[in-house]
């Protein structure tokens, strides 16, 4: 039986929204495709569209994820634990050896090195066709609302970093958690223009400061250090979904 949580009945709602705009996207790419490569290249000058909303919102949630302190005016019940738990007024200690906490990570480190060339060799091959002209802008664009689909499919379905690499229990404890950003952007790094760039530019930031908090306390990313990520004290609760797809795929 699924429970439904606040926070997995947000997720849902949010992937219903993404599920949307990728069909919608898909539509304009397939049958107005021209249309689609001069709306990413409308200058500001010749006035507002609906892409520098979506820059915004962009943004906007990235800066959050590198200032805590601007992160504090949103409740934490609509903030996920994945990304509450590098936080130091969120840390609940646990008993727990230093021995067995550098082992998670330097075994969580090196799975997530491995992540990361999965995804740039992927990528770089995106990239090659991009330079030789094979693909373009448009296409980029639609590889990018994929993987701003993906993110959530990761998520609540099925994770293939998570079943093949990282081995985690869940998104809560996933040791990439916040690299979500950084993926998402990272075919906006040929596109060359302004919007594209600092949406990919600042993904990058958002991991740096990811991944200088998790160098600096890694007790907060584990949880056998940290209560609050432990099964019994999860409010999220947003893997029951995967859980079950999982379980009856096994089967």
């Amino acid at each position: 039986m699924i429970i439904r949580t606040p926070m997995l009945t947000r997720y849902l709602a949010k992937f219903a929204f993404r599920i949307l705009v990728f069909f919608i996207c898909l539509y304009l790419y397939l049958f107005h495709k021209d249309q689609v490569m001069a709306f990413l290249m409308k200058p500001i000058s010749m006035g507002l569209s609906p892409i520098y909303v979506l820059w915004a919102i962009f943004m906007g949630l990235m800066i959050i994820h590198i200032f805590p302190d601007i992160a504090k005016i949103i409740p934490n019940n609509r903030l996920t634990m994945g990304l509450l738990k590098m936080r130091e007024q969120e840390f609940q200690p646990a008993e727990y050896s230093e021995y067995d906490l550098l082992k998670f990570v330097h075994g969580m480190n090196i799975k997530a090195w491995q992540v990361m060339l999965v995804w740039l060799v992927f990528n770089g091959f995106w990239g090659i066709l991009y330079l030789l002209g094979i693909i373009g802008d448009a296409d980029l664009f639609m590889l990018t609302v994929f993987y701003f689909l993906s993110d959530y499919i990761c998520i609540l379905l099925f994770c293939p970093f998570q079943t093949f690499i990282m081995k985690n229990k869940c998104c809560v404890n996933c040791r990439i958690y916040d690299w979500g950003h950084f993926m998402m952007f990272t075919p906006m790094l040929f596109i060359r223009n302004f919007f594209s760039w600092s949406l990919f530019f600042t993904s990058c930031v958002v991991l740096l400061h990811w991944e200088l908090t998790y160098a600096k306390h890694p007790e907060r990313f584990w949880y056998g250090s940290n209560r609050i990520l432990q099964c019994s004290n999860c409010k999220d609760k947003t893997c029951q979904i995967k859980k079950k797809i999982t379980h009856a795929v096994g089967k």
